[in-house]
């Protein structure tokens, strides 16, 4: 059984939560019009999880009130939000809190979410993943930006370091000197702005430089 405490504006909201959530092992201890009001509740009662439906609310002052209290730090928030400003989830997560997600989410989200992060786990609405991760670079892109590209040699000197090959068992398979592998990797490095031949496979790996 998980028991939860809910905070809403809307004297209406609480029961709402609470019907949804009577046959999913969910047990609503109380709840109240703000996080003020919720302390004072706290105090009495071991609660596993606190939902906070932010929907129509101010998003700044939420967070401001979460973090006077420390509340997210001591029981995990699920925080239920309407038309959240794209900055929003990446403030909630620097608040503490667990989970965000939107003021409509299922019965069923919401039940699997109280279940993650009473775990101990992180939640996010797939619709809210967008706005926390970077958009990805094409691989084209990120391949133009190389000052100066690799050689053909380099290339394979860069393949055989990302084999773990030495100068010396680089320099026996080119049929070269260990003077020249060691110019060869030197080169590599100040191309891709690396300073170790294992920074120098990473970046080759993430530049598409390197066959795996």
């Amino acid at each position: 059984m998980i028991r939860v405490f809910i905070v809403a504006a809307s004297p209406l909201a609480p029961s709402g939560l609470q019907s949804l959530l009577a046959d999913r092992s969910v047990q609503v201890l109380g709840s109240a019009a703000d996080i003020d009001s919720l302390v004072g509740l706290l105090a009495d009662a071991e609660a596993d999880a606190i939902v906070i439906d932010a929907s129509g609310e101010n998003a700044e002052s939420i967070l401001e009130s979460l973090a006077g209290f420390d509340l997210a730090l001591e029981v995990p928030v699920i925080v239920l939000a309407g038309n959240a400003s794209p900055r929003w989830p990446a403030e909630v997560l620097r608040a503490g809190v667990r989970a965000f997600l939107p003021a409509d989410v299922s019965v069923d989200q919401l039940s699997a979410t109280l279940q993650a992060v009473a775990a101990g786990l992180l939640v996010f609405h797939p619709s809210e993943v967008n706005m926390l991760l970077p958009a990805p670079t094409p691989a084209s892109q990120v391949l133009t930006e190389l000052a100066e590209p690799l050689t053909r040699r380099e290339g394979e000197v860069l393949q055989m370091l990302a084999a773990g090959l030495a100068n010396k068992e680089i320099a026996t398979r080119l049929n070269i000197s260990d003077h020249t592998a060691k110019f060869h990797v030197a080169s590599i490095l100040g191309k891709l702005g690396a300073t170790t031949r294992t920074e120098a496979v990473t970046t080759g790996i993430r530049r598409g430089l390197v066959l795996l």
